[in-house]
């Protein structure tokens, strides 16, 4: 297929183009660029692409496509309470006109990337599986849950959305993000010697590696449409479902030395929730996850030491909400994070 990869120049982009490639699809980027810079190690070979804002985004952008990969958004929560507003205008509203217009054009499956973050504060000792409720707690996580009700409402026989709602990633990519929690805690623990832990360490989070996530948009992609129509997907493996606590303590056996510090200053998080990943599994025999946390963590110990990660670049160039802040006092981008021209 010729698939338009939003997001291309970001963390899962990154790591997710070359799969694609790889499995045989023509690879057409579409990105902003605000984090193309954000590269730590060899620059990546970016697939044919086009600088646009999400926001701005026409028919012409989507012609000739088979199918869309949505990546694009303001990530993380941070960002999101920094700016609702702007959360939900590109998140929310910019996401579903593209789809829109990806329908029209006659693209047949869209694939959006959602969060296992919708379920927010799920609580209790089960499972979560796609059917629960959905209970978000930031505004990045609500954009998410207002883009799958409306791509729901524009399926039809001729356009397949897909929702991937995928586990807090981690792992290393040459445009790297140290502001998610195993990245972050790798990159203190070898930059200071411990593993801070601002929480209490008691939330759930279910974690998945950054090329499953692209292992598993690649097979979503190529899945009988029966499969997939409409449907929505918890992306991560079981194994994987771990607290805080717990990943720290991998994190402090992949980087000899360091000791783990849970200061407990942020209190207990209410975003806590253990994820059932079967129906994925179910849908597309013979797929799961590769990566376990330990392995994770030794592969950013490892690459963060190769390529030099410095404390500056930590806390600076892989934090998005720095990066953001550094580009507006620059005067680089508007207040609607928009370059200037």
């Amino acid at each position: 297929m010729r698939v338009l990869l939003t997001g291309h120049q970001g963390y899962l982009g990154t790591v997710m183009a070359p799969v694609l490639t790889a499995a045989g699809h023509e690879v057409v980027g579409l990105d902003s660029g605000l984090f193309a810079d954000c590269v730590l190690g060899p620059t990546p070979a970016d697939p044919p692409g086009t600088k646009v804002d999400l926001r701005d985004v026409t028919a012409e952008h989507v012609a000739g496509v088979d199918a869309v990969i949505h990546l694009a958004a303001l990530s993380n929560d941070p960002l999101g309470s920094l700016a609702p507003e702007l959360t939900y205008d590109i998140n929310h509203h910019a996401s579903v006109k593209l789809a829109k217009l990806a329908r029209d054009a006659g693209v047949r499956r869209f694939l959006y990337a959602s969060t296992c973050s919708v379920y927010g504060a799920a609580g209790g000792d089960e499972l979560v599986a796609e059917e629960a409720p959905l209970r978000p707690v930031t505004p990045y996580a609500e954009s998410k849950v207002r883009v799958e009700d409306d791509l729901h409402e524009l399926a039809d026989d001729d356009f397949t959305p897909v929702y991937m709602r995928n586990a807090t990633a981690f792992g290393f990519s040459p445009r790297l993000r140290a502001d998610i929690v195993l990245n972050n805690l790798v990159g203190h623990a070898l930059l200071s010697g411990e593993v801070l832990v601002l929480s209490d360490g008691t939330p759930w989070r279910p974690l998945v590696h950054a090329a499953d996530i692209a292992r598993a948009f690649t097979a979503a992609l190529d899945a009988p449409r029966e499969a997939v129509h409409d449907r929505a997907f918890n992306i991560g493996s079981e194994t994987n479902n771990v607290t805080v606590a717990e990943i720290a303590e991998q994190v402090a056996e992949a980087v000899s030395g360091a000791k783990v510090v849970i200061t407990g200053e942020n209190g207990a998080d209410p975003r806590s929730y253990r994820v059932d990943f079967s129906r994925f599994r179910a849908a597309i025999p013979g797929f799961d996850c590769e990566w376990t946390v330990k392995r994770g963590a030794l592969e950013l110990a490892d690459a963060y030491r190769e390529h030099g990660l410095t404390r500056e670049s930590f806390e600076q160039r892989f934090t998005r909400l720095a990066v953001l802040r550094a580009a507006s006092d620059a005067g680089a981008v508007d207040d609607t994070l928009r370059w200037r021209r």
